[in-house]
């Protein structure tokens, strides 16, 4: 039944024939016979029977199949099978002519070596050794591949492919009833009534209230938190069985919310009772919490906006001022040195004050100066009041709404949240005297305590600034969040954390045994310590010198030949011109990254290739789906928006990239730029136009404009691997890590590189524990002091650098939490980046983060006693920073459209956006790859002498040769094979 097939035909074969480029690996590791199966075979009298036996065997063995009759078999797989059995392959041609033969073989075979045949019972039996396995997968090439790997473990012959995708569709059709059937079987009559009216537009309304909850936050202002805030009220009244999503496979849970996050009401009304309902539950439970992370959200950029205007009017109000300051000093300098004079020659005092200025104006200057006189603890703070109306707006709604827990240390802020909670409710002003105050910090104190009483505003700000620090620490959490659990929720379970240890499968790179990885790392220490002392005072350091006990480092001088830019030009100007879609067309032929575009439900590969690159280019080329109808003839939005919202997610993306990614590292001219083991990252900032949205902000240092950042990660090859959208605030550290643990490319990072923002010293720790070489080019490492085991005399050369000693009794605490804290990040219980921001908020009352701290100290004191040793480190890092600098070129050049504006307003669009641009900047750095090794073997064909050297100084970022804008037509019929490349400018450009 054509309902019941999961595979199209090219999947089909990928299954079912032996690869036409088989690799020697894969020749050797399914057709070598052993001694007991030459045995066998050779029981065969005639050469001919020998060798057609023999095929029959391996064909069993890859793909697991019987070997068709008149089916040609592979001329390296036959000559590799004759090879063993010393017979001249072409005699195969005998064997293929009397099938009895060929019958009688394929019994012997089953009889002397295992295999089974296909039947009813072993279909019960696959069927029900699939069910566990399609309950965490809805993919039907998973599916399928998951029992033919099976069918080849057990020794099954393969049937007919049809016969297996049924096997298959019948088992993800039972898997996604049983999931169905766990997430609605609580649901009342009355409930069931309610999610069907989610899906209907109500006379008195525009949208549906599906549609209605869907809606993205927008930007963070009590407006926008009240409608959060009521979305989760009206999702909290259906009272759903939040206890249903731990029954349900994570991998399965998150099909169905983003079924129900894409799908239309109108979609969703036509699925049978049970799947809608199913869909509906997961999506709103889901999104509930989603709800919860985003209001806390908003509070914490409220409040952070609260405190930035305090501080910035208590900067303006000292800029305003200072005039007029610094005239009355200016004045009073006078007046002092006067006096001064006057004592020294006996003279009257009041006749020199006189002298400078006339007594009614002193006395009017003294009135003056008293106005413009701070108290000497004057800070921001003290502002604050008159901003007390604009929490007023939106924090009893969060206090009402939203349930607290804290750790013991910050049990005094839920507390005092109480307190404010219910004088909320009940109406009364003033704060109780016995009103817990143990939480407000000595800054809060004189603000908060006047005299005998308790300041109500000023008591309220304080507790809600702690809740905010609690918040970030994860000290306080929130009952129904994601973002905002229990600092113990996010890591390994304790059961499965002592089962890692007690089997001593720890994932992690460095040793376990705290005693002896101390001893380790204070035994490098000192020996670096030792050697960069030597050096220093031997001035044998290149380039490192110790100037007034401050450490000064000259920068690197270009290593880049002069000649490489004209080189590089010429090379350029050989290449085809191209149109992007062209590029886009041609790179696919190659690697094929469009088949990862699945359907979110069906996993079906997309029909319309054309349509899927129109929406991908769409999103590179920050075009949007309306305006890239109105470019293509024939095309239509309804066309783009379709395929958009059913194929292309987060996890296509990164399939598709990193298939790219590495078909890339297969090409030998790429390895002149690098191995493939070293990248570096850094933040590219997008202005943001249109509508605010939720993820925006601004931050001083880029200016007044709102914007967002592309935090991408590129390898030594120059090619992109990994992308984010990350707030304009956000320290670019808290996502160094997400890019090296959690992309698909076969990339095996070692070292990695970044600016002065991709460093803390958590990160340091954390890329040490998980075997990563962290080597970030920080500006103000003069100014970093270096840290030892052991104290220092004031005499050693490097004393002038050196800080305090390292707290080997804390990280000693705290070492089974901070391995099970790695742990927990290498297997992906939780992000890296989200544990980095918590552990950096508020450290002060983090055991842990100190513990991290102190081991980040040791790892980057041994990284920089490196830096100052090795100009090669120095040099390799600056090289991969000016990689990713040049990148950031390309990607504004290919992101032209809308102003180069990043208009979207979910989080989820702007990643789109940002991973769109990814890919098609990595296509290109593809095709420049390939097209540049073929310019440069012709040019050497010429006789053209090219250095080494210039070749490890090219870049594939070029784009002049590419035509960006235009109309944008898509013929796939003229895509170029990667064996029949275009033709180079040759006749237009003669190399001189």
């Amino acid at each position: 039944m054509a309902t019941r097939e999961l595979l199209s035909p090219a999947q089909r074969l990928q299954f079912t024939e032996i690869p036409h480029f088989i690799t020697p690996r894969d020749l050797a590791r399914y057709y070598t016979f052993n001694n007991d199966e030459l045995r066998v075979i050779k029981q065969r009298r005639r050469p001919h029977n020998r060798l057609g036996f023999a095929v029959q065997l391996c064909y069993l063995r890859f793909p697991g199949r019987v070997w068709s009759l008149g089916e040609i078999v592979p001329e390296s797989v036959l000559f590799y099978i004759a090879s063993q059995l010393k017979i001249d392959p072409t005699i195969i041609r005998e064997y293929s002519q009397r099938d009895t033969t060929r019958r009688e073989h394929l019994a012997d075979i089953q009889q002397e070596f295992g295999f089974l045949a296909f039947n009813t019972s072993i279909y019960k039996q696959l069927s029900k050794w699939l069910l566990p396995f399609a309950i965490s997968s809805d993919q039907g090439m998973a599916l399928v591949g998951a029992l033919i790997d099976e069918m080849r473990f057990r020794k099954i012959i393969i049937p007919a492919i049809s016969t297996v995708e049924r096997l298959a569709w019948e088992v993800r059709h039972r898997a996604q009833k049983l999931v169905c059937v766990e997430l609605t079987k609580n649901l009342t009559p009355l409930q069931k009534i309610a999610l069907d009216q989610l899906l209907v537009v109500a006379p008195d309304q525009k949208l549906t209230e599906l549609i209605w909850l869907r809606q993205p936050p927008g930007q963070a202002n009590p407006r926008n938190f009240l409608k959060v805030v009521e979305r989760l009220e009206f999702i909290r009244r259906l009272a759903l069985d939040s206890g249903c999503l731990k029954r349900v496979h994570p991998n399965r849970l998150l099909q169905f919310t983003k079924i129900g996050a894409k799908s239309t009401p109108a979609h969703l009304s036509r699925l049978d009772e049970l799947r809608r309902y199913a869909i509906l539950v997961a999506f709103l439970i889901e999104w509930s919490a989603s709800l919860v992370d985003y209001a806390i959200e908003m509070h914490d950029k409220m409040m952070g906006k609260l405190f930035n205007k305090s501080e910035h009017q208590h900067g303006d109000k000292f800029q305003r001022d200072g005039k007029a300051i610094n005239e009355k000093v200016r004045l009073y300098a006078q007046i002092g040195k006067a006096l001064i004079s006057a004592r020294e020659e006996s003279d009257d005092a009041y006749q020199a004050i006189e002298s400078v200025l006339a007594w009614s104006q002193f006395i009017s200057s003294v009135a003056e100066a008293e106005k413009l006189a701070r108290p000497a603890d004057f800070d921001y703070l003290e502002l604050l009041s008159h901003r007390y109306s604009q929490l007023r707006r939106y924090t009893p709604k969060l206090l009402e709404t939203f349930e607290f827990k804290a750790v013991s240390a910050s049990l005094s802020v839920i507390k005092a949240l109480e307190v404010i909670k219910e004088l909320n409710s009940s109406g009364r002003r003033n704060v109780p005297e016995t009103a817990d105050i143990s939480f407000v910090k000595p800054r809060w104190s004189k603000h908060v305590i006047k005299g005998n009483t308790i300041d109500r505003h000023y008591y309220e700000m304080c507790a809600l600034a702690e809740l905010r620090s609690g918040l970030r620490s994860g000290d306080i959490w929130v009952v129904g969040s994601k973002q905002f659990q229990d600092f113990e929720d996010y890591l390994l379970t304790d059961s499965a954390w002592q089962s890692m240890s007690s089997s001593q499968t720890i994932p992690l790179a460095v040793t376990t045994d705290f005693t002896t990885y101390i001893e380790q790392r204070s035994v490098e220490l000192t020996s670096q310590l030792a050697i960069v002392s030597s050096l220093m005072a031997e001035n044998k350091l290149v380039d490192v010198r110790i100037e007034n006990e401050r450490l000064v480092i000259t920068p690197l001088t270009n290593a880049v030949p002069k000649q490489v830019d004209e080189f590089s030009r010429k090379l350029y100007a050989l290449l085809p011109r191209i149109k992007l879609t062209d590029l886009l067309v041609e790179v696919d032929s190659w690697t094929h990254f469009t088949r990862h575009f699945t359907h979110l439900h069906s996993g079906a590969e997309v029909e319309e290739r054309v349509v899927l690159l129109s929406a991908l280019l769409a999103d590179g080329i920050n075009l949007g789906l309306t305006r890239m109808a109105d470019a293509i003839q024939g095309m239509s939005f309804e066309r783009l928006a379709w395929v958009a919202d059913w194929y292309i997610r987060d996890e296509t993306y990164s399939k598709a990239l990193a298939e790219v990614v590495n078909f890339h590292t297969q090409i030998p001219f790429a390895a002149y730029w690098g191995d493939g083991t070293t990248s570096s990252s850094d933040g590219q900032r997008f202005k943001a136009g249109g509508h605010r949205s939720f993820n925006e902000e601004i931050n001083a240092k880029y200016g007044k404009d709102r914007s967002v950042i592309f935090y991408t990660h590129i390898s030594d090859q120059y090619v992109p691997f990994h992308v984010k959208v990350i707030n304009a605030t956000v320290r670019d550290a808290t996502y160094v890590l997400d890019g090296l643990l959690y992309h698909e490319s076969d990339l095996q990072i070692q070292e990695h590189y970044t600016d002065t923002s991709g460093y803390t010293e958590q990160v340091f720790a954390m890329c040490h524990l998980l075997g990563f070489k962290f080597a970030p080019r920080m500006r103000d490492l003069p100014d970093k002091k270096l840290y030892t085991f052991e104290p220092t005399s004031s005499e050693e050369i490097l004393s002038p650098l050196l800080g305090g000693k390292i707290n080997v009794k804390l990280i000693s605490e705290s070492w089974d939490e901070i391995l099970r804290l790695a742990s927990s990040i290498r297997t992906g219980t939780v992000t890296a980046s989200l544990m980095l921001r918590k552990l950096a908020s508020y450290p002060r009352q983090n055991r842990l983060a100190l513990a991290l701290r102190e081991l980040g100290r040791i790892e980057r004191t041994l990284f920089t006693l490196e830096w100052l040793q090795s100009p090669e480190l120095r040099r390799r890092a600056t090289a991969g920073l000016n990689k990713g600098e040049a990148k950031h070129t390309l990607k504004r050049a290919v992101f032209f459209n809308r102003l180069g504006e990043v208009r979207d307003r979910s989080y989820e669009d702007q990643f789109y956006r940002a991973s769109g641009l990814n890919l098609v900047v990595a296509a290109i750095v593809l095709w420049n790859t390939v097209y540049l090794e073929k310019a440069v073997d012709y040019l050497k064909q010429q006789g053209v002498d090219i250095p080494e050297e210039y070749l490890q100084h090219l870049s594939p970022l070029g784009w002049e040769h590419i035509n960006l804008t235009g109309d944008y037509v898509w013929n796939l019929k003229q895509a170029s094979g990667f064996d029949n490349l275009r033709p180079l400018r040759v006749k237009e450009n003669r190399y001189r």
